[in-house]
């Protein structure tokens, strides 16, 4: 059995409530959850009577996923997809699926692979310098202790926004090689000053950047992102929920464009070219989690929420969709 069929840990999944009611499910709804981790926002949609397809890379969700009784039902009302989600289009299309009525996503690492210290996601506890989400590829040690210090100090402060990247990657490099998340964060607490009973661990910073690249994540969001414009029908729901301000920025300004929500034309401009028709109506507001949800779950506290819903525009060409 695998270390996480072993978990037991619990995972809470991050403002339930309001990504239900934003998807709105109806019995025989079809429903994209591309990132379906431990399976709570699935296990709420099925329970309203849809029919979910559910994403993950990780082969760990997927063998989980796989003991779920409606996976069995015929036909299945729960189909698992082993793939990126940025491949969504494709594995739909392979299942005789081209359009669905909701899509929900949930960025970044799951709480089952934070606390499996063998996954390398996390440092409070020591465990390889892996954080692969599908097992697979260059993992973290690998980038850490192969690239040079330039590219090092980029990924650093491109995906952690940290503004001593340089004095990082340096100490890094001067440290290889690395093999553990203890020793990683050793090192960017003592290239940092790490003071015991600081706020907020200095190494975080670090982690998420060197997740972030080594999982491509944010390209996936880009490309998934623009996957949803062809997926959706007219009226169906695009939810996705962000941990940090590098994946809002893209959820943002994806909806903004598609939406059209920006400054518009003027009569005493000269002509423009007309823009297309909106794909997405007004997308909602930030939506975060109240302040009983951070008590119960304090890993909620950076979650935001963003929703909008497909209009009935034809999609925009792909090169559009991408949000930088």
């Amino acid at each position: 059995m695998s270390p996480a069929a072993q978990n037991t840990a619990p995972h809470v999944p991050v403002l339930l409530d309001e990504v239900v009611e934003a998807l709105d499910p109806q019995p025989g709804d079809l429903i994209v959850d591309a990132t379906f981790g431990a399976g709570g926002y699935t296990r709420r949609l099925l329970d309203a009577g849809a029919t979910v397809h559910a994403f993950d890379r990780d082969p760990d969700a997927i063998e989980a996923g796989n003991r779920w009784p409606e996976t069995q039902e015929s036909p299945p009302r729960l189909v698992l997809h082993p793939r990126r989600f940025s491949e969504m289009v494709e594995s739909l299309a392979e299942a005789g699926v081209d359009k669905v009525r909701g899509l929900v996503m949930d960025i970044g690492v799951s709480s089952m692979q934070l606390d499996q210290s063998g996954r390398g996601f996390g440092f409070s506890v020591d465990g390889p310098l892996d954080m692969r989400m599908s097992q697979d590829g260059q993992s973290a040690a690998d980038f850490l202790n192969e690239a040079d210090e330039a590219a090092i100090a980029d990924v650093l402060y491109r995906y952690g926004e940290e503004r001593q990247s340089r004095r990082i990657a340096r100490a890094i490099v001067a440290a290889r090689p690395l093999t553990t998340t203890g020793q990683f964060a050793a090192v960017v607490r003592k290239a940092l000053g790490h003071k015991p009973g600081m706020a907020k661990d200095p190494a975080t910073r670090s982690f998420q950047a060197v997740r972030i690249h080594v999982n491509g994540e944010l390209d996936e969001l880009a490309q998934a992102l623009a996957a949803a414009e062809d997926l959706l029908e007219p009226g169906g729901r695009l939810v996705v929920v962000s941990f940090h301000s590098l994946e809002d920025r893209i959820v943002k300004t994806f909806l903004r464009a598609a939406s059209q929500s920006g400054p518009g034309g003027s009569r005493h401009l000269p002509d423009v070219a007309p823009r297309a028709a909106a794909t997405f109506a007004k997308p909602s507001r930030a939506i975060r989690p109240s302040d009983a949800e951070v008590a119960r779950n304090p890993r909620a506290r950076s979650a935001t929420l963003r929703w909008a819903a497909r209009t009935d525009a034809p999609a925009r060409p792909p090169a559009e969709r991408i949000a930088a």
